[in-house]
């Protein structure tokens, strides 16, 4: 049988072993021929004369419209749709937060809370009236219409940053109409500007980073609790078939807030006793599991672990283990339908913007979360009664590894660097750390394989001195292959090592699910207030290798409006546009001092990438290390 690569060989090795269990790594194979007016962003269906393709011989469709304008309409929107979903769950988070403050329920985050309504400019004495003022601050400026200007990114944005958008006109209005405007911007026989419309992504960039990023993970860890640096276990081997399994996936963590308490009180530990188990256990997999696994100190006896990304979901439920999927949101792949079905999987859908055709749908709200917690208890029990002797348990323990190094944030990393970000400033001065990438975004299988150019990119820039900062689905595939352990600074390059070895830290630092791509920002922005520069200043660099969905394009699309250098190695159908790309790539430089890299090849993008942060040192007048690796 004939399957993907994955850079995680365990995992390919488990995947061959279940001949009879179809998943994305076997269809990838029947995919492999794209549609390469598609790939370029060339073709256009937003109207009964089309769908038109653009050729040398037919430059344009039949209402006009040029490569041009056909690929910034098909990249605005891809943007705005990934944007709009980012806007979705900070919109969902801070409904939550709003519920807990007026029903007076446990806050976790007191220190983020106070931290919050300064930044907002908020008094009140009691805790739960500042939390339910914080939530309508978000709230209010999300809903706000678009020739409203936003209130809250002048106070979350970095100083230097926001002068520069006004300069530009690009700070948003309300979010979510900014979304629906570019919607209706890129409709039949409107805009036909592709510069407007890409500073109309810039736009929205700012927007989903701020506020579906930045604020999301805030507002969650009021909720939740505050990330804390510890070891944890990763891969299927934190699955125990002794226990009633339910796993997530999604990126709403607070929807399962009410769940996880519930699951260790004694009753409901009795009644899974009563039916043969140890307990219950939440098993971690996509972005929500990332999140679970970021505050895991306060999750210990109810949070197995984190399995895997996105594209090992399919494989995590052949292992015959789980007893109940639940879903909230994306990366929830229509292909876990199959695999459920096949191994009597019962699916429940908390949002009906990830339902899926199998899964029973339980609209979520604070309001009724005893009862959904209590349904969901229940359908667990007796998916655990009805399948666990009629399906194999197969679980691979040696996949995955017990030394990863979990809990990294923009306040847990400062705080163990002794409460100021001058270590890590002093290590890069001294040439100790060249330079700092951030490896972000998602899993793929056609950037050389599963995790494949994620796992080789990293590894060619820890070997050349530059300390990787992960966030998003890149961040299960590097801890299932060991290179978050502190073991991984054997790859590093001499200076790097050695710091890993002082320190006992990783090379590849965890910060989680995608959405903590937002406390990265806050880094970079705190590195450059210390140091007084601009972001674009900064030796940092992105990259997002194995980018797949429009959420990731908005990710870039923040990136790059913070300034920042952004290397994909797939083009986001854009190379059919000579105007796009060349705005993308070259002119925005001029602009908001980012760039798209496209590089399909893994050492020479680390080179393109090493350059930059090379470049960036001499311009802050570093001298040490300055020879690139060879």
């Amino acid at each position: 049988m004939k399957i993907c690569k994955s850079a995680d060989t365990r995992l390919e090795n488990f995947i061959k072993s279940k001949e009879n269990v179809e998943t994305s790594f076997n269809r990838v194979e029947k995919q492999r021929n794209k549609c390469g007016f598609g790939m370029q962003g060339v073709c256009c269906r937003l109207c009964a004369n089309g769908p038109c393709r653009i050729t040398p011989k037919s430059p344009r469709g039949v209402c006009g419209a040029t490569a041009d304008t056909i690929v910034a309409r098909n990249f605005l929107r891809s943007v705005a749709a990934g944007s709009a979903c980012y806007l979705h769950i900070v919109e969902t988070t801070a409904k939550n937060l709003k519920s807990v403050g007026e029903k007076r329920e446990k806050i976790k985050g007191i220190d983020t809370l106070n931290q919050l309504a300064k930044l907002f400019g908020i008094e009140a004495e009691d805790i739960y009236d500042k939390a339910v003022k914080v939530a309508d601050m978000v709230l209010n400026d999300l809903y706000k219409p678009r020739d409203e200007k936003m209130t809250l990114v002048e106070k979350v944005a970095y100083k230097p940053r926001f002068e520069r958008w006004k300069e530009l006109n690009i700070l948003p209005g309300g979010a979510k109409s900014e979304v629906f405007d570019a919607l209706v911007k890129t409709s039949t026989n409107l805009n036909s500007d592709p510069v407007d419309m890409l500073m109309h992504c810039l736009n929205i960039g700012i927007s989903t980073g701020l506020y579906g990023l930045t604020l999301t993970n805030l507002l969650n860890d009021i909720m939740l609790g505050e990330p804390v640096i510890r070891k944890d276990s990763v891969g299927f081997k934190v699955v125990d078939e002794g226990y009633i399994n339910i796993m997530v996936t999604g990126h709403q963590h607070s929807i399962i807030s009410h769940l996880q308490e519930r699951l260790i009180d004694e009753d409901v530990k009795k009644r899974a006793e009563s039916v043969g188990a140890k307990g219950f256990k939440i098993v971690g997999c996509t972005c929500v599991g990332q999140d679970l696994q970021l505050r895991g100190e306060h999750y210990q006896e109810v949070f197995s672990g984190h399995a895997g990304n996105n594209f090992t979901s399919e494989s995590l439920l052949s292992t015959g283990a789980i007893d109940l999927l639940l879903s909230e949101f994306n990366c929830t792949i229509p292909g876990l339908e199959i695999v459920a079905d096949k191994y009597m999987v019962d699916m429940v859908c908390l949002d009906d913007v990830a339902k899926k055709v199998n899964a029973e749908y339980k609209k979520f709200s604070m309001d009724k979360k005893e009862e959904i917690s209590e349904y969901i208890i229940n359908k667990a029990l007796e998916s655990y009664k009805n399948r666990r002797d009629k399906v194999e348990v197969d679980i691979p323990k040696d996949h995955g590894n017990d030394e990863t190094i979990t809990g990294v944030s923009e306040k847990s990393l400062k705080s163990f660097l002794g409460g100021s970000w001058k270590p890590l400033i002093d290590l890069i001065a001294e040439g100790k750390i060249k330079g700092v990438a951030g490896v972000v975004g998602c899993s793929n299988l056609t950037a050389k394989g599963h995790d494949v150019f994620t796992v080789e990119l990293t590894k060619e820039l820890i070997k050349r001195d530059i300390i990787v900062l992960s966030a998003g689905c890149s961040s299960g595939g590097l801890e299932n292959v060991g290179l978050m352990t502190p073991e991984a600074a054997k790859y590093a390059g001499e200076n790097l090592r050695a710091v890993c070895q002082k320190l006992g830290i990783p090379p590849v630092l965890n910060f989680g699910p995608c959405l903590a791509i937002g406390r990265l920002e806050i880094v970079a922005a705190e590195l450059a207030e210390a140091l007084n520069i601009d972001i674009p200043q900064l030796p940092l660099v992105l990259s997002a290798p194995q980018w797949l969905e429009e959420q990731a394009l908005a990710d870039g699309a923040f990136g790059l409006a913070l300034g920042l250098p952004l290397h994909l190695a797939i083009p986001p159908f854009i190379t059919g546009s000579k105007v796009v790309t060349e705005v993308l790539t070259e002119k925005l430089t001029d602009i908001t001092g980012g760039k798209l890299i496209l590089e399909d090849n893994v050492k020479k993008a680390a080179d393109k990438l090493e350059e930059i942060v090379i470049e960036r040192r001499k311009d802050l007048g570093l001298e040490a290390n300055e020879e690139k690796t060879a």
